[in-house]
Parts: C-alpha cells; structure tokens; sequence
C-alpha cells in the first residue's frame, strides 16, 4: 500500500447537516471535530509507506478510527461498521454520508504498520502538539508522574509450571526446526509428558511429590541440553531461541549436587528482576507495589496538575516491572524536555 498525502477535508455540507439535525444539543465527538480540528495530518506518517503500490486509506482518518474503537472498546470489524453507519464517526472522519468506509482488515494493517515502524509516538506527539498550542499544557507547570501495572500477554506460572512449560517449548521448537534429529535423541516419555495440555494442567498439590515432579523434569532438561550441546550436534541447534531460553532456565531453576539435578530453594534463585517468569515473554518479571503482584510490566504517566488548566497527559514510559518509581525520574524529564512540556521545579 503506497501513501499519497492528502490534507483533511472540511466536514462535508450534507454530513454536517444531518449531525446537527440528529444531535440538537451536541455530542463529544461532534464538540471534538469543532474544537481540534481533524487532528492528524498524512505528511507524518509518510515514512511508514512505499512509494508506489496501490493507494492507502488516509493514515489521518485510520489514526482517529483507532483511538474511538479503543475509547469505546470495539474491535475491527465493529469499527470498521461504525465508520459506515454512525452520524456522529462521519462527522468527525469528515465523510460523505454514502461514504462506504474500508474493510476491518485494514484497521489491523495499520496498526501492524505503526509499530512494525516504531510510530506508536507520532499518535501521542500529535494531541500534545494540539494541546500546547491551546494552551492547555505548558512548559514549566506542575507535572506528577505515576506508575501502574501491565500485565504480560503470557499466562500466570508457577515456578514448576514454568520449567514445564519451558521444556514443553524447547520440544515444539526442535520438532520444527530438526525433526529427524529430536526423533533419534527424545526419551519415549517426552512426547506424553510434555503434550500440549499435560503436565503442567495436573501438577501434585503436595510438596514433596512436586519437588519430585521438578527434579524429574530437571533431568530431562539437563539430558536435552547435553544432547543440543554434544560435539556431534549440529551448532546451530544452540542458537534456537526456545533452547537458549531453555537453557536460561535451568541455571536458575536447578543446580547440580554431586552429579545429580537439583532444584532450587526459593532464597537460591535469581531476584525478580533477572528472574525469567515465562519461556514465552523473557522481558516479563514478577514485581509486587503496595497489595498488587503481576508479572509483566510497568507503565510510567506523567500529567499536568496545573489548577487552571485541565489534566493533559504529556509523557508515557514503560520499563521493566521492578523498577522502582523513581528510578525514571532523569529520562521522564529529559523526555519531556523533548516534547516542549518539562515540568517547571517542585514548589517548597
């Protein structure tokens, strides 16, 4: 899809008409068209097309479906059916009223696009731009950050469940990657203790039958990496990623006790900030503030406070879950520094 820049339209005659006989009284998304204009122009998301290739829908119009599915919550395909038959969606897309929209699949390219180009920013660059100018946000007012948690797209593991399932990962790997060679090197269990809903679905509940459980799966752990690692494997078998994730595990997981596997006492492993929580995020690290506990994420938001101006959000950051709060505080103000909004000093 090839991008030919257009400049957003005025809301067309009929259009406007319509909205207007069909909401009296205003609406929000009418007030925001009014008030802010079409926000987004095509020129800043330029870099993210080819040249040549069949024209794309206006990255402008894509840009503002995007943030109204996700203010009210709806997925593509209902999106996508509110740019058809929605007044109000028209109104601030400024489309015709026969306006037949684009398919959903589109919504899903777009976002794709965006951060396969790492533009995620320019969507957030832009409202602040508008916010400044109107002077709802300045340079060198009260600013206060906060940080709350993200949860990572993987499920929650316990330690046990997460050495089964870092095996069961390795496994599935290698079975892609050198079939013929996990089919002469697996043990005749692995393909029954490892099935995609086994093992860790039916853990033992008591502790000496799970530490069991945990030194069996271990050893089967430590004889696939002996094996991965043998002189007359191939060295490429190394450099798969679910078995150096494998790998990674194990040193934290277990230890070796005079030539036998050992599991790990829960004050011998890594802190929570080196601790692998999940073979399927490596970046994902338990962390705990206040009552809550998540593993995955944190996000840093700093906001304006000023008492006459209303609460803009001017700086967003995400950092690993153990950080603490104020660690950030030098690049939050160097970012917003960036942006023409930093934080005036703290009042005594």
């Amino acid at each position: 899809m090839s991008l030919r820049p257009t400049t957003p339209n005025d809301v067309p005659v009929e259009t406007a008409r319509v909205a207007r006989a069909a909401f009296p009284h205003g609406s929000l998304l009418l007030s925001l068209r009014d008030e802010l204009g079409p926000i987004f122009d095509d020129e800043r998301f330029a870099a993210l097309f080819p040249r040549l290739g069949q024209p794309a829908a206006a990255p402008w119009r894509l840009t503002l479906v995007t943030l109204l599915q996700f203010a009210e919550r709806l997925p593509d395909r209902q999106a996508a059916d509110a740019v058809r038959s929605r007044i109000d969606w028209k109104y601030v897309l400024a489309l015709p009223l026969a306006g037949a929209g684009f398919d959903a699949s589109v919504l899903c390219e777009f976002r794709t696009r965006l951060v396969a180009g790492r533009a995620e920013h320019l969507l957030f660059v832009a409202v602040l731009e508008i916010a400044r100018a109107r002077n709802l946000v300045r340079s060198g007012g009260r600013q206060r950050t906060d940080a709350t948690h993200v949860l990572a797209a993987v499920s929650s593991l316990n330690r046990l469940a997460c050495v089964i399932e870092a095996m069961r990962h390795a496994l599935s790997a290698l079975a892609v990657a050198a079939p013929s060679w996990l089919a002469a090197h697996a043990q005749r269990h692995w393909a029954e203790r490892y099935e995609p809903r086994g093992l860790a679905e039916r853990q033992p509940r008591a502790g000496p039958e799970r530490r069991a459980l945990a030194i069996s799966v271990g050893a089967d752990g430590h004889d696939l990496l002996s094996a991965v690692h043998s002189a007359d494997a191939p060295v490429w078998l190394r450099q798969v990623p679910a078995v150096e994730t494998l790998r990674r595990i194990w040193v934290q997981q277990f230890c070796r006790e005079g030539g036998a596997v050992g599991w790990r006492e829960a004050g011998n492993v890594p802190p929570g900030a080196l601790f692998i929580s999940s073979p399927y995020d490596l970046d994902a690290h338990f962390a705990r503030k206040g009552t809550a506990s998540w593993v995955g994420y944190k996000v840093h938001l700093t906001e304006s406070c000023d008492a006459d101006r209303p609460r803009v959000i001017t700086h967003v950051q995400t950092s690993a879950a153990p950080l603490a709060d104020g660690a950030v505080t030098t690049s939050t103000h160097e970012g917003t520094r960036g942006k023409g909004s930093a934080p005036g000093p703290a009042p005594r």
